[in-house]
């Protein structure tokens, strides 16, 4: 009776499986500026009640990362088909124009439905945004960096022409609400946001929709053979894409009381394709990662929070966000850690056989 061979053993165990994890290290990168924070704030992770609502560091992180959150939401489907949407800070500032103005030069500023109507009214004129750089895109057969980059430059014009180039200062009870207001003890953005990240997990992982968005960035040729309707997706991402900045517009005008069609949303789109870069999603599309992209805007943010508590220069802020970034994203790299483990004469495992026995050099190689 012959003996069988014995069985290769599985490449990786619980310990490779944990350490390959995508969220693994923008985890842990979040975890160390959170750390880095308490060594300079003590009280850094103290979260308090005042007058039934809660406050603490941690607390304004999420509440003024709510905006990039949508917006790399938003940006995270579109690179998940291969695009890009640089059109999102403007569309910021079109939105929270579009809403300030209405709600100013109503009668009634205070009321309910016309905060509703201003919000209606910027969800509405960014529908017909996004549907444009998707029809540019998916119609057209524009580059999307050039269909974006387009609405990037016109639109900042077009919010300034809404503001007539003069900061709009609103009074509005139920308008600030949506940035700076508070619902059962939390922040009502950081409820928005959370509601909106849990609605599109649903719609992108419990339906067939996150898998088509991932094949038409994956394998376009592949999708339409497989007779998946590509244009029609491309224009659902953008349109996504654009109504989620009209929100984050709405949270960031609403939570100062007033819209700058020159400053507001200024360079976010920049955040929000670091945030879903830092996530783990490829700007070559494909798979993307929700969970990723939100951990990424978190860093943004408390990477913005680090500064201010250490009290970096303005005019080295950006420089300082860049190196931090960088290390970030060689640190997340697979490529960057095997030289460097390879440099430290850790060598890399030796291919085997099915049977479990190592290859010769001269086969491993080929």
């Amino acid at each position: 009776m012959t003996s069988q061979p014995a069985r290769a053993t599985p490449a990786g165990g619980p310990g490779k499986r944990l350490t390959g994890h995508r969220l693994l290290w923008p985890s842990l990168t979040l975890l160390a500026l959170l750390l880095g924070n308490l060594a300079f704030t003590h009280d850094f992770f103290a979260v308090r009640v005042r007058n039934g609502h809660l406050y603490g560091s941690l607390i304004d992180i999420m509440q003024f990362g709510a905006p990039l959150i949508l917006v790399a939401l938003g940006m995270t489907l579109v690179i998940a088909t291969r695009g890009i949407d640089l059109s999102v800070g403007s569309t910021v500032a079109i939105a929270g124009a579009l809403a300030c103005q209405y709600i100013a030069t109503s009668s009634s500023p205070g009321s309910v439905g016309t905060v509703l109507t201003a919000v209606a009214l910027a969800l509405g004129v960014a529908l017909v945004l996004g549907l444009a750089n998707g029809l540019l895109v998916s119609r057209l057969g524009v580059q999307p960096i050039v269909a974006t980059l387009i609405l990037m430059v016109a639109g900042r014009g077009v919010a300034q022409l809404i503001t007539d180039g003069q900061i709009i200062t609103v009074s509005s009870g139920p308008y600030k609400m949506i940035g700076g207001g508070h619902l059962l003890m939390f922040p009502f953005a950081v409820l928005l946001a959370a509601a909106v990240v849990a609605l599109t997990s649903l719609l992108t992982r419990r339906s067939a929709l996150g898998m088509l968005i991932e094949s038409v960035g994956g394998n376009p040729t592949a999708s339409r053979l497989a007779g998946i309707r590509a244009a029609g997706l491309l224009t659902l991402v953008y349109v996504f894409s654009a109504v989620c900045a009209a929100v984050a517009g709405l949270m960031i005008s609403s939570n100062v009381s007033s819209a700058d069609g020159n400053n507001a949303g200024l360079w976010i789109e920049l955040d929000a394709i670091l945030a879903v870069v830092i996530g783990g999603t490829a700007l070559t599309g494909g798979r993307f990662s929700l969970g990723g992209t939100v951990l990424g805007a978190l860093i943004i943010q408390t990477l913005s929070t680090t500064v201010y508590t250490l009290g970096v220069p303005p005019e080295t802020t950006l420089v300082f966000k860049a190196v931090v970034v960088i290390v970030v994203c060689l640190v997340q790299s697979p490529a960057f850690r095997s030289k460097v483990l390879r440099r430290r004469g850790t060598a890399p495992p030796r291919p085997t056989t099915p049977a479990g026995e190592a290859l010769p050099h001269q086969e491993a190689r080929a």
